[in-house]
């Protein structure tokens, strides 16, 4: 248990000179925090998606070139002042610190602005980054001065949007390339935000649909990032397809139609409806599973590397579970399918809300070997039954026995895998609050490669199994109220 306990949302800058990831993780961090973020530039590659700091020096925007450059190739620098060279590749920068031309390959390049070198830092403006950098890329960029966004070679992602042709109610994006923004609701409208793909602007940035849900959305662009806005008359929540291709806008209601809302409140410690209360019984299930993706926005989970956190692989594993949980004819709702932010009682009121059978929560370690299956270790007193509710902290309880049987299946199939793994109970949160068998999965690599990780074939094997145990008792699960 002490990987699940020692989660941090904290996290160490490290430079990486293929990966370039450090700078769009503080930046990711420092957006979805509330703070008002630096202003940065964010430069799009087929190398890597990368953020860096701009400075504003004698009335401009200014950026490290070998900083810039170091994701993309070999690259060093010698700084002599007055002079400062760089070596990317094979080609040759000369720079002078006050100048506002360089030699690049010895001939003449104009830097719009003074070359400046703090610490050894050799600074250019970023307006030069247009004409500059192909002279080392050999290669087109394209800067966008006003949005702090710089793409290198063609590598834009476009989109479309439109409501679906059966339903007015959905509004569905398509995307030449994967995405996965984080997403933001708030009354009347549904913010996603792109800091790391290279999306760029439809042919209007504000588009209509005619539909009376969602009348229309607006693109936008800054700070290094794009956003689109949607506006709707109701709460919409998101849902992902096509590996990432296409997100689905769908009005929140329709995720648990016919279903009726818990009189508890979560927020406040008091009861939920128990199971076996009549008050539940007679409502559908809409979902068999719930698939819920640990963490998200900016709760980062561990850091199971320099650049890889747990709720990247954790969202990699729902989608992964999902399709194999339907291919098993298990109809399955992803909790936290996109970036977003969802409190450990949210997650556990949509469970029970959509009255699913079973609840799977999703963890990634970089310690350890194999998988660990958890269960909850609730306190139990009769005290806190009043009537056919159940205290919201040990909501769990009619149904650990259910849990305990779901934690066995998924187990034993793993270890048909030859993959090594592990049963355990522990006070995990939201295991004790939600009211169906509720168990947690954390996947650690099976050797001490952490990579692994993201590896498909390792996902497959994983998702397989776990799929494969609760199927070996969907009846059990399903005959529960």
């Amino acid at each position: 248990m002490h990987s699940i306990r020692s989660r941090t949302r904290g996290y160490s800058i490290r430079r990486s000179r293929r990966a370039g990831i450090s700078g769009i993780l503080l930046f990711f961090a420092v957006l979805l925090s509330g703070a008002a973020p630096e202003k940065r530039l964010s430069i799009y590659s087929t190398a890597a998606n990368y953020s860096l700091p701009m400075v504003q020096r004698e009335g401009r925007d200014y950026v490290g070139l070998l900083e810039l450059l170091d994701p993309l190739g070999r690259v060093s620098a010698k700084s002599d002042p007055p002079r400062w060279r760089l070596h990317y590749n094979n080609i040759v920068g000369d720079f002078a610190v006050g100048k506002s031309h360089a030699k690049i390959q010895g001939r003449d390049a104009d830097l719009s602005g003074k070359f400046l070198v703090e610490n050894g830092r050799g600074l250019v403006p970023v307006a030069c980054l247009n004409s500059l950098l192909p002279r080392f890329l050999g290669g087109p960029a394209t800067l966008d001065e006003e949005s702090g966004r710089l793409f290198i070679g063609n590598i834009a992602t476009h989109f479309t949007a439109s409501v679906a042709a059966d339903d007015p109610s959905h509004l569905v994006f398509h995307f030449t390339s994967p995405v996965n923004p984080s997403v933001a609701s708030e009354p009347g409208k549904l913010r996603m935000n792109f800091t790391r793909e290279p999306l760029t602007a439809p042919a209007s940035a504000t588009l209509t649909f005619g539909s009376k849900t969602i009348p229309s959305a607006t693109y936008s662009e800054g700070n290094g990032a794009a956003q689109i806005t949607v506006s709707s008359s109701v709460p919409l929540m998101a849902s992902f397809s096509n590996d990432g291709r296409t997100i689905t806008l769908a009005p929140a209601v329709s995720q648990s139609a016919n279903v009726a809302t818990p009189t508890a409140s979560p927020q406040n410690n008091s009861a939920v409806p128990s199971p076996a209360g009549g008050s539940l019984s007679s409502v559908p299930r809409r979902y068999f599973a719930i698939v819920d993706a640990s963490h998200g926005g900016n709760d980062r989970g561990e850091a199971l590397s320099a650049t890889l956190a747990e709720k990247d692989v954790t969202v990699a594993f729902a989608r992964r579970l999902r399709q194999e949980l339907e291919n098993r004819g298990i109809s399955t709702l992803v909790l936290r399918d996109s970036d977003a932010s969802l409190s450990l009682d949210e997650r556990a009121f949509f469970a029970n809300t959509t009255h699913a059978a079973v609840y799977v929560a999703l963890h990634a370690a970089s310690n350890g070997h194999g998988a660990r299956v958890y269960t909850a270790m609730l306190p139990y007193s009769s005290e806190d039954d009043r009537g056919p509710f159940r205290s919201w902290s040990t909501a769990q309880h009619s149904s650990i026995t259910l849990s305990q049987l779901a934690a066995a299946s998924v187990a034993a199939e793993l270890k048909k895998q030859q993959v090594e793994v592990r049963t355990l109970t522990a006070p995990l949160r939201p295991l004790n609050n939600v009211v169906a068998a509720a168990i947690a999965v954390e996947v650690a690599p099976s050797a001490s490669d952490v990579s692994q990780l993201t590896s498909p074939d390792y996902q497959q094997l994983i998702a397989s199994a776990v799929a494969s145990g609760i199927a070996n008792i969907r009846a059990q699960l399903g005959a529960v109220p």
